[in-house]
């Protein structure tokens, strides 16, 4: 099957969660490709400074700045409809947007849960269902779910951030069977540690640490490849895959010690205020 691969001349790649990380960097190239990039995020401040330096540069492309919350069904259908009325179609989609919000196992609240469901997964959903119903009008489209390599297993503080992903990575493996005949290709994106916002939070040892511009060229190379999965940096994420066959006992042992899980000292449990929450 041959598999449909945006140009600029196709119609408007749309990036959600654009204020910051990859989402910006992304945004950046694609506009830099020639694209017209809409993007979507709730810090409207950032994505009107990110259209500015865009233009400044004398980009090929343009960005598009539509404010909105992807946990909110209604505005995501709103974004579509917008796009399509006074733009044209959608032919690339990349659904980017995401929390962070680490997990302390030894005091667990259930807002840090609700909340990363809610923009991580539902979120995604809520993008996707229109953007699907747009593209098959169409009779093509490319779609991209970022998720992450923390969604192959569990790693240190991500019990909620890795069950999102984890969900992603079945979500868009499942959708695969029934979009492919329409003409509609979705592909995962996979990252290792990427230096953002989110990643800032972390308090362990981050092996293979990259720079979101370096996660942009890559994801930009993915989405004019065959690939259905665009993970990076290999070495360390084929790592990762090859630790879910091991067996458990030297999974978390493993885990650990890349981490530097079991080279921290013990703590007490105790209360503590719901973590800060990142957005992307």
């Amino acid at each position: 099957m041959t598999h449909f691969t945006a140009q600029p001349e196709h119609g408007i790649a749309w990036v959600t969660g654009a204020s910051s990380g990859i989402g910006r960097a992304l945004a950046e190239r694609l506009a830099g490709k020639g694209f017209t990039v809409a993007v979507t995020a709730r810090d409207l401040d950032r994505l009107l400074a990110l259209q500015a330096e865009v233009s400044a540069k004398g980009s090929a492309g343009r960005i598009i700045v539509l404010d909105g919350d992807v946990t909110d069904p209604r505005d995501m259908e709103r974004v579509i409809a917008v796009l399509e009325y006074e733009h044209g179609r959608i032919a690339l989609a990349v659904l980017n947007a995401g929390v962070y919000l680490p997990v302390d196992g030894a005091s667990l609240h259930r807002e840090d849960f609700e909340k990363t469901f809610a923009v991580n997964l539902h979120g995604v959903v809520n993008c996707l269902l229109p953007a699907i119903e747009h593209m098959k009008a169409g009779g093509q489209g490319q779609i991209a779910i970022v998720s992450s390599v923390t969604g192959y297993g569990g790693l240190p503080t991500g019990a909620a951030y890795g069950a999102t992903k984890a969900a992603l990575i079945n979500l868009a493996e499942s959708l695969k069977f029934d979009l492919d005949p329409l003409g509609i290709r979705i592909q995962v994106v996979n990252p290792g540690f990427v230096a953002t916002p989110a990643t800032a939070h972390n308090d362990f040892e981050m092996p293979a640490l990259i720079a979101p511009e370096e996660a942009a060229r890559r994801i930009e190379a993915g989405l004019a490849s065959s690939r259905f999965e665009i993970t990076f940096p290999r070495r360390f994420t084929y790592l990762l895959k090859l630790l879910r066959v091991m067996p458990y006992a030297l999974y978390f042992a493993v885990v650990a010690y890349m981490t530097g899980w079991n080279r921290r000292p013990p703590k007490a449990a105790k209360p503590v205020s719901p973590s800060p929450e990142v957005a992307a």
